[in-house]
């Protein structure tokens, strides 16, 4: 048998969708067709910022290349950080395509700019590994645009509340240690709202005017870890106030996760306002977070979780 092959990328514009990859040696190598399945899965880094205490944030994404197929890669070989833990909340669930800033990683203000965090991923005979380094060429604004809207002020990320009056989350920062805690049992929908507050700034960086008017605010429900299947519904946001560009925005989405197996799940969201999905590759403007959940098989007890 053949061993995996293993590609080494150091740079974002090598991990865009339909770009080409950088080998261990250097060498540009062709772009992978996209494929239905049976292709790889690409770590993504998606740069860095620094925290006031003078620690530094690693923000990380990721690029299944099986179009029309999530997978799962578990905790381990083949899905492992060095050096030091292995589990670092990344995924275990891909989902299909380019997934921006799906998780952050926090290293302290002493890690130095030739120090690397290595990520690897191997599926399907592939092994691909993405190091994350503090280079100028990666450091982002996650927590604003650097374009200017029309009337001069910047862009931000939505803010995302799990209650009306609930704690704001604001900006990429999901990560398993500031994860709310829930419970469910199997098949029983668990019922899940979300708010959110957004500036409804739009900026196209050539002035260009919209040429659609896709929803302020969009939301998105996902597996992240677990050993089942999740399926998530009704997370379309109703208009509280505002619902045009330029125009402040506030609305709420009710729906509903369930889990077909019990176990252990992290449930990931995402919110995406006007700029996009992934801010369109420009470190702004999305808010994600992480939501663990206990199921239970129906009548087993149930362990207390936060609401």
């Amino acid at each position: 048998m053949k061993s995996p092959m293993v590609l080494r990328l150091m740079t974002v514009a090598a991990l865009a969708a339909g770009g080409a990859l950088v080998s261990a040696q250097g060498q540009l190598l062709p772009s992978y067709p996209k494929l239905g399945f049976g292709a790889s899965v690409t770590p993504a880094y998606d740069g860095w910022y620094d925290n006031p205490d003078g620690s530094h944030v690693f923000l990380i994404g990721y690029y299944n290349r099986n179009w029309t197929q999530s997978v799962d890669i578990p905790i381990g070989p083949n899905n492992k950080f060095e050096p030091g833990d292995v589990d670092r909340g990344q995924p275990t669930h891909f989902l299909p395509n380019r997934n921006f800033g799906m998780f952050q990683i926090t290293v302290p203000k002493t890690f130095g700019a030739s120090e690397r965090l290595w990520w690897t991923l191997t599926l399907n005979g592939t092994t691909s590994r993405v190091g994350m380094i503090m280079s100028p060429d990666f450091n982002i604004t996650p927590q604003h645009a650097s374009e200017e809207a029309p009337n001069g002020k910047y862009n931000v990320p939505p803010i995302l509340r799990f209650a009306q009056n609930g704690p704001a989350i604001q900006a990429p920062v999901a990560a398993l240690a500031s994860a709310q805690t829930r419970t469910a049992q199997v098949n029983v929908p668990m019922a899940l709202e979300l708010f959110t507050e957004d500036d409804a700034l739009y900026a196209s960086g050539t002035n260009a005017p919209m040429t659609r008017t896709p929803p302020v605010v969009e939301a998105t429900v996902e597996k992240y870890r677990g050993p089942g299947n999740v399926k998530a519904d009704g997370f379309h946001f109703e208009t509280l106030k505002g619902g045009k560009p330029m125009e402040p925005y506030a609305g709420k989405a009710a729906g509903t996760v369930t889990f077909d197996k019990a176990g252990e799940y992290v449930v990931h969201v995402t919110l995406n306002d006007y700029s996009e999905k992934g801010g369109g590759a420009t470190g702004c403007c999305w808010t994600t977070a992480m939501i663990k959940v206990n199921v239970t098989a129906n009548g087993a007890p149930r362990v207390t979780g936060q609401q």
